[in-house]
């Protein structure tokens, strides 16, 4: 879905009229109806402003157009549940409700999220404890928030 589809349908879900949504927005109705018939898009200060007025993340109002992953563990952000916020209210893309809520890291240390998960993922292979931790710090290595 595009991104004047999903502003469109987000409107009208949440019983707005174009006038109502641009006094929201503080922008006027005509920036609305251009957003909504694809002949402009909205900018960035713009789409923070619908994230928060639609509790959605700017990724959702993008139409999904890349995968989120958490830069601290890893886990796909499929979904905006999934994602942190900050203090706010707003989203933090980068991160997983569970690694940073709140503006607060989880894990003070890539130890501290390696015992974690060490300690709770599956080990179908049966791989041991040494094994499994240089597997997982090879992946977490890769993430912005370990690099």
């Amino acid at each position: 879905m595009e991104t004047r589809d999903i502003l469109r349908n987000l409107r009208e879900k949440n019983s707005l009229t174009q006038e109502q949504l641009a006094e929201r927005l503080h922008v006027t109705r005509q920036a609305i109806s251009r957003w909504e018939t694809g002949e402009t898009q909205p900018n960035t200060d713009a789409l923070k402003r619908l994230s928060q007025v639609f509790n959605v993340s700017i990724n959702t109002l993008l139409g999904s157009p890349r995968q989120l992953i958490c830069q601290c563990c890893g886990m796909p952000l499929n979904e905006d549940s999934l994602i942190s916020r900050e203090p706010d209210g707003s989203y933090n893309e980068d991160y997983c409700k569970w690694c940073y809520t709140d503006g607060e890291f989880a894990y003070q240390s890539k130890e501290s999220l390696l015992d974690y998960l060490i300690k709770n993922m599956p080990n179908p292979e049966n791989a041991d404890e040494e094994t499994r931790r240089i597997q997982f710090d090879s992946y977490l290595s890769q993430l912005k928030h370990w690099k």
